[in-house]
């Protein structure tokens, strides 16, 4: 996996009705763009993740424009 500061990580739900949970790279951690990362929730609430494989790296830097 690779993101860089302003994208967004997509954590798909698990579970049937379960939402998928989006938050802001604010910072990369590890080298090259690899994880862990420093993000920020939609409520501001920032925390370190390593994202597993059910998470998606959204590219696009301002993905609630779109």
């Amino acid at each position: 996996m690779h993101a860089n500061k302003g994208d967004r990580l997509v954590r798909h739900g698990r579970r049937v009705g379960q939402h998928d949970r989006e938050v802001e790279v604010v910072e990369v951690l590890g080298k090259d763009g690899t994880p862990p990362y420093r993000v920020r929730s939609q409520d501001g609430h920032e925390s370190i993740m390593s994202p597993g494989p059910d998470c998606v790296v959204d590219h696009r830097k301002d993905a609630r424009r779109a």
